[in-house]
């Protein structure tokens, strides 16, 4: 992530990411894993766009990002667990729509750790993460 570090500026401090609310978290989370597996697809396979967007879906989706959420659970350390859970128990204000219900809840908590470290800058942890879910 150190590449794009001088194109994307994050200013906010760790008790300013704290604060906010584990959507946000999730709304980057979810940047920042699509751009990690395209990245992996792309160094890794000679496909076309097309083909690349259909193997993105594959890992992107939210029953998959459940299931690596809980291959991954026991790793986490505690404060970690927490960031989960608060993603997981967060109000979203509309139905998933090709998803289940407790899918889209774990994919909103997988989303909201990956956005939570990116934006308290643990970069070493996030990059651990991320090869674990591959």
């Amino acid at each position: 992530m150190k590449e794009i570090e001088g194109i994307i500026e994050r200013k906010r401090n760790i008790e300013e990411v704290k604060l906010m609310k584990p959507l946000v978290w999730a709304y980057i989370g979810d940047c920042i894993y699509e751009i990690f597996i395209r990245m992996k697809l792309v160094n890794s396979t000679h496909l076309d766009p097309h083909r690349l967007h259909i193997e993105t879906i594959k890992y992107v989706k939210a029953k998959a990002q459940a299931e690596v959420l809980i291959k991954i659970y026991d790793n986490l350390t505690d404060e970690e667990k927490d960031i989960v859970r608060r993603g997981r128990n967060a109000e979203a204000h509309h139905q998933p729509k090709n998803a289940e219900l407790v899918d889209y809840k774990y994919a909103t908590a997988f989303e909201a750790l990956i956005g939570y470290l990116y934006l308290s800058k643990q970069d070493e942890r996030l990059k651990e993460i991320l090869e674990m879910c591959i």
